[in-house]
């Protein structure tokens, strides 16, 4: 019973972290037509900014959190607006060539200004103990963790499905120059998906510090798991990108506990079984 309930909260965890990081990335590659290969170095710079700001500046966690976010997206602003905005609608190698070299930038920079180690960010007291069930104890960050994704999950879904800002949006990506004509700023709508995607990687960056240690290579060695969560839910599905989270977080959490010297082979395994049933991903939005 203590093993199973270990595997689950573990899975949930795991499946939440990846859907934070990676919900932002399926927003910009199914709305925004953006394959952005440099999502985990902003996800990487967030839990930089948010170390600093616990070990360095001595800052509360929730501020440090804060800090994280916002400072990822102020760097990020200068990005979407001179570099970001010029591939919009371009050739996928294109986008690909220009994020690929923003990644190695930034674990370049990385690495001369923090060092080749890797960071932690320290939790509070609260986040760093367990939570006494009765029949059993579970560490608290994980409900955090748990309680951040299924937050951001429906913050999302009511921002893209039932605002006048998802409106615009999808009105955008299906048709930029007709939304144009009706007065819609599209630049405007692309900076500010732009933006909330960057705060998500962030965010997801930080909280799952713990489970996705925070080290110079993070945006390498994290990007094709967060681009296999997303043509497994689907580009662009906020539903889909949470099912394959939290099902591809069960499997391999599962795999690690049980048979952990067969390291991320199911976790593969089952990406290929999904997207050979699946091609577009188990929600993926149909081209037009």
């Amino acid at each position: 019973m203590q093993t199973v309930l270990s595997i689950f909260t573990d899975a949930l965890a795991y499946g939440m972290v990846l859907f934070v990081i990676s919900i932002g990335l399926s927003v910009t590659m199914g709305l925004m037509r953006v394959v952005n290969l440099a999502h985990g170095a902003f996800a990487m710079i967030g839990g930089y900014l948010a170390s600093y700001a616990v070990q360095g500046l001595g800052l509360a966690y929730g501020f440090a959190v804060i800090v994280a976010v916002i400072g990822t997206i102020i760097i990020a602003i200068p990005l979407e607006r001179f570099l970001y905005r010029r591939i919009y609608g371009a050739p996928e190698l294109t986008q690909v060539l220009m994020t690929i070299g923003i990644t190695f930038a930034v674990i370049g920079i990385a690495n001369f200004i923090f060092g080749p180690t890797l960071k932690t960010i320290p939790l509070p007291s609260a986040l760093a103990g367990p939570v006494d069930l009765g029949f059993r104890t579970i560490a608290s960050h994980r409900i955090f963790v748990i309680l951040c994704g299924l937050i951001v999950a429906a913050a999302l879904w009511f921002t893209f499905e039932r605002t006048a800002f998802g409106v615009k949006l999808r009105a955008a990506v299906d048709n930029a120059a007709m939304a144009a004509a009706l007065g819609v700023r599209t630049e405007v709508i692309y900076a500010i998906s732009f933006a909330i995607a960057v705060g998500l990687a962030a965010l997801g960056g930080v909280i799952g510090a713990e489970l996705l240690p925070v080290e110079p290579y993070y945006a390498l060695r994290y990007m094709v798991t967060f681009l296999v969560v997303v043509s497994v839910g689907g580009a662009g599905s906020i539903p889909g990108a949470l099912t394959a989270c939290l099902l591809l977080g069960a499997i391999d959490t599962t795999g690690r506990y049980l048979a952990p010297e067969y390291g991320e082979f199911f976790f593969y395994l089952a990406v290929i079984v999904i997207i050979s049933i699946f091609p577009r991903g188990l929600m993926g939005r149909l081209k037009r």
